[in-house]
């Protein structure tokens, strides 16, 4: 972990957390971890900073923190189930994605921060076949990765993009509300659980009868929510949900695997019909300072779809690398790429790779 080179004064009591926060959205970091008996850390640029100049927190400081940032029904629900997600702001900096967990019996807080402003598909260098994709009238579409690597960021990105090009009604199930939406060319309802709704699954059912065109699913985390999300893109929908998977084919594995084995054949035979292409990604240090992201683009070719139907999934990851010219990468080729443009070092690259000697020998080969 690394040490910051400039030292903040201690703030008042009452006041703590939002100078924390605050610290937060100044830096550029991505997280805040506050846990006892350590002083507060930044997660900078996939770095973990220990703020060595603050004192370090009590347990009863940091459930001080919890109990200053929640209401007495999420407190409630932090005593039943021992963790928590939530949504905190704070006015003019930033919004923060919030999980309460135990840890050695006292409490620990990791806040994710999430910007006022909305990210644009430009900014973020996300590939252009992402324009096209949020304009289907129907499929299904997964955006995948795993913890922290961009999902919510790039999900966004394509709504923000779809609210300024197209008439949608949109309705999103999240878990907490990240990101906010004001409506533009599309109407956007954002509903989140726990406060609009108990489950994914049943406010999926609900969704379904208040006429959308568009149905966005924080998470497809269940059978249930994954079964109706798959009939739901059937039924004329688009459909755009998140997995915590690494690559295509385990994206692919893992849904079909959730059924039962009974089930698994006709589930394979709907969900390579109403697949549209899975965009798996990682975050990657930019040469220079920041971060990039890069992505194994699977898109639902007939070829693709055989393979779901049938059951051959090892043999997505050849065909993602010989479908340039479809619009496919792997994720080593969009790495080998960055490297290529000097966005990203070469060891970076191979660190972040699941098959670090054959993307040596993407980059070998050259372009």
């Amino acid at each position: 972990m690394s040490m910051p080179s400039k030292s903040i004064p201690a703030p008042a009591p009452e006041l703590y957390i939002d100078r924390l926060l605050a610290l937060t959205a100044d830096r550029g970091a991505s997280d805040l971890h506050i846990t006892a008996p350590s002083p507060p850390i930044l997660r900078i640029e996939g770095r973990l900073c220990v703020q060595e100049e603050l004192p370090p927190l009590t347990p009863a400081a940091v459930r001080d923190i919890f109990r200053q940032i929640t209401t007495p029904e999420q407190q409630e629900a932090f005593e039943r189930d021992l963790e928590l997600d939530f949504a905190h702001s704070l006015p003019g900096k930033a919004r923060f994605r919030v999980s309460a967990m135990l840890q050695r019996g006292s409490m620990s807080l990791a806040f994710r921060r999430v910007p006022f402003e909305l990210p644009t598909l430009e900014a973020l260098g996300l590939p252009e076949v992402c324009k096209e994709l949020i304009a289907r009238p129907r499929g299904l579409i997964l955006i995948t990765g795993a913890a922290g690597s961009g999902k919510s960021t790039t999900l966004a990105a394509m709504l923000n993009y779809l609210n300024h090009t197209l008439e949608r009604n949109v309705i999103t199930i999240e878990d907490p509300i990240e990101f906010l939406f004001r409506n533009h060319r599309s109407v956007i309802r954002q509903r989140e659980l726990g406060y609009d709704t108990r489950e994914f699954h049943s406010a999926l059912i609900h969704a379904l009868r208040h006429d959308p065109d568009v149905i966005v699913i924080g998470e497809m985390r269940d059978l249930p929510t994954i079964s109706t999300a798959i009939t739901a893109a059937e039924t004329g929908h688009l459909v755009i949900g998140t997995l915590h998977t690494l690559d295509a084919a385990q994206s692919v594995d893992r849904v079909i695997d959730l059924f039962p084995a009974d089930q698994q054949h006709q589930i394979r035979l709907q969900f390579s019909q109403v697949v549209l292409a899975v965009l798996s990604q990682i975050l990657l240090n930019r040469i220079g300072g920041g971060r990039i992201a890069a992505f194994e683009i699977m898109l639902a070719t007939p070829m693709i779809r055989k393979f779901i139907r049938e059951g051959s999934t090892g043999e997505i990851p050849a065909n993602l690398e010989m479908g340039a010219s479809e619009g496919k990468q792997s994720l080593d080729q969009a790495m080998a790429e960055l490297v290529r443009r000097g966005l990203v070092a070469r060891e970076e690259a191979l660190l972040a790779s699941s098959h670090p000697a054959h993307l040596a020998d993407l980059l070998a080969a050259g372009p």
